[in-house]
């Protein structure tokens, strides 16, 4: 298990699952030749994604950022679709750590799209329940809301079995909330219209999550936007003032779906200048 520790914050990156996205899809309109050297791809064109929660351990309280791919949630139809080759195994990884879920103080969603949000709930004698009972769930207000009323297109990845067993335990936030003296949520869309970032500084540390509008360290470049954006101008714009304010900074930036690095640090040329790398092991097809 990969950890890192920016001042007074402890990141550790649980076992949320895997998919295997169409690259097209993931990379837009770049061409697939200058996008290829920056990321892998397999013989469909396919590249490997990452779904790992990343547990913060701050000022004594264990806050999780995303929640995974669940569990036994997807059909057989629908892992195919989706690539997935290993689903979510977060309680044994917080297992590893002498944590279980009830020790979870805070959930924060930067978004609910289903690779995001299936491990919030999970399925007891045939019905959909929490998977952090009593645990407060921070979401966006407009993401909360297109959650529960999706549109033509986003119907296909905001999904009741999310959102309704944990409805209750939902708080919203309009443009940005402060979690901690040194921990917020803000509110950019783009990749969603309710997407949101979370930035960590404490002096001179400084750690920004910039979840799918960053999706992975080939993502730098602040053109190279995703098909699956909403509203790729605002992804554009956001991770532009959004990269800038970190290269100021040296800020680390940590990733969910790169499958290749956890976090990695710029100079304020936007170059690299420390890393982490995830430790790789082979899937077993089913």
């Amino acid at each position: 298990m990969e950890q890192l520790k920016v001042g007074k914050a402890t990141l550790s990156w649980l076992n949320g699952g895997v998919n295997f996205l169409d690259g097209g899809a993931m990379f837009g309109v770049v061409p697939k030749p200058l996008w290829t050297r920056k990321y892998p791809v397999n013989e469909n064109n396919q590249i490997e994604l990452r779904t790992d929660p990343i547990l913060l351990q701050l000022d004594g309280k264990n806050y999780l950022i995303d929640t995974g791919m669940g569990n036994g949630k997807l059909t057989e139809k629908q892992k195919r679709n989706l690539g997935v080759l290993e689903e979510s195994s977060v309680e044994q990884s917080l297992n590893e750590l002498g944590l279980s879920t009830s020790d979870i103080d805070c959930i924060l969603m930067t978004h609910m799209h289903s690779d995001h949000a299936c491990g919030l709930t999970k399925i007891e004698d045939d019905t959909y329940v929490p998977a952090f009972p009593n645990t407060p769930i921070i979401t966006s207000a407009v993401e909360w809301d297109e959650m529960r009323n999706p549109n033509i297109r986003s119907r296909n990845t905001y999904w009741k079995m999310n959102w309704e067993p944990i409805q209750d335990q939902v708080e919203t936030f309009e443009d940005e909330i402060q979690i901690t003296e040194n921990l917020r949520m803000i509110h950019t869309g783009g990749h969603s219209d309710g997407h949101s970032i979370i930035i960590y500084e404490d002096g001179e540390d400084c750690f920004i999550h910039m979840a799918d509008i960053m999706a992975t360290l080939a993502h730098q470049h602040v053109l190279w936007v995703m098909a699956y954006d909403d509203y790729p101008m605002t992804s554009i714009f956001q991770k532009e003032k959004w990269m800038e304010y970190g290269y100021e900074r040296n800020a680390w930036y940590t990733f969910y779906h790169d499958a290749y690095y956890r976090a990695v640090r710029f100079d304020n040329e936007g170059n690299v200048i420390d890393e982490v790398k995830r430790e790789r092991y082979e899937y077993t097809k089913k």
